[in-house]
């Protein structure tokens, strides 16, 4: 089992960049495939990114491809997300989520989420 904390979120401007970081507890950080979701006001929460355990793979969604990145540090049982150009259509809860299984799709294990909005 493994817990989740994400941190890093608050309020930017359009155009602004912002790193979000999520923290793993336990000693199996490194057999997770990881990924960061979002939930916007009214809307369902989609996918934003994953990476493997290793760290060696790595997708996006389309909308934030080429404007963020994922990473993780297995040594600090940490993962983070590069958010830069920011939009407001950005603004949502960002949400870290582990699964043994890759791509994460339906991960077995959620943080409480962290607020991002982006002001125009």
């Amino acid at each position: 089992q493994v817990q989740l904390v994400e941190s890093g979120g608050g309020l930017v401007q359009a155009g602004g960049s912002l790193r979000l970081s999520c923290a793993a507890s336990g000693r199996t950080f490194s057999s997770y495939h990881m990924a960061w979701f979002r939930q916007a006001p009214g809307k369902e929460r989609e996918f934003v990114a994953s990476i493997s355990r290793s760290g060696g793979m790595t997708s996006y969604a389309d909308s934030v491809k080429g404007r963020f990145t994922i990473s993780r540090d297995n040594a600090k049982n940490m993962m983070y997300l590069q958010m830069n150009s920011l939009k407001p259509d950005d603004t949502a809860v960002y949400y870290c989520a582990a699964d043994r299984r890759y791509p994460v799709l339906t991960p077995d294990y959620w943080g409480q989420g962290t607020h991002v909005t982006v002001s125009s």
